[in-house]
């Protein structure tokens, strides 16, 4: 099923629509679609390089908009939202999770953990849903996501700009670490920079 799918939003990048298929893909893989928007915005913009800055855009604003539709499932469809953590294999987890935070503990860890999910293959949509779930700050929350999601698709975008068809083979064998490398890189400098300033 992933695969079909895959194929077809490949297909959607190269529809004379696609911009509006982007935002389409963007917003519902922030909530339920299993398809990361990267796969249409790098042959999108090697397509019409002139274009890269307002695909990003287009991408981030439709992601966290898509990011507060999961927010929202989580907080009203309890049961709905359970059932799509299970799918993604999270329920125990997130459960064991909402205890902690209940409880007063956890809450820069999940920040974090936010942050990570915006930005490197973590699945997006299990941290907007559970967001929801725990009743996380959605002023905190939408910041995050937009921050992430624009650093994120903002790279991409930009990378893709510059070097084309060479960006283009490397996310195709190396998409997963790069993106956790470099996410991890940037929470550490979060952190430190946090307790430089405490």
């Amino acid at each position: 099923m992933f695969n079909t799918l895959y194929q077809k939003s490949l297909k959607l990048a190269a529809h004379k629509s696609s911009k509006f298929f982007l935002a389409i893909v963007a917003f519902a893989e922030s909530s339920f679609f299993p398809v990361p928007p990267d796969i249409m915005i790098v042959p999108m913009v090697i397509a019409k390089k002139t274009d890269h800055i307002k695909i990003f855009i287009i991408a981030t604003i439709s992601s966290t908009l898509g990011g507060l539709l999961g927010y929202f499932i989580g907080f009203t469809f309890i049961d709905f939202a359970i059932n799509v953590l299970q799918f993604y294999g999270y329920e125990d987890k997130i459960i064991s999770l909402k205890n902690d935070l209940t409880s007063g503990g956890e809450f820069y860890v999940f920040l974090g953990a936010l942050f990570l999910a915006g930005f490197t293959p973590l699945p997006f949509k299990v941290f907007t849903i559970t967001s929801g779930i725990i009743g996380f700050n959605i002023l905190v929350f939408f910041i995050i996501c937009l921050m992430s999601r624009g650093l994120r698709f903002f790279i991409v975008s930009y990378l893709s700009y510059k070097f084309g068809n060479v960006f283009s083979d490397f996310m195709k064998k190396n998409a997963s670490k790069w993106f956790a490398i470099v996410g991890l890189i940037i929470v550490a400098i979060g952190i430190t920079i946090y307790f430089i300033i405490k």
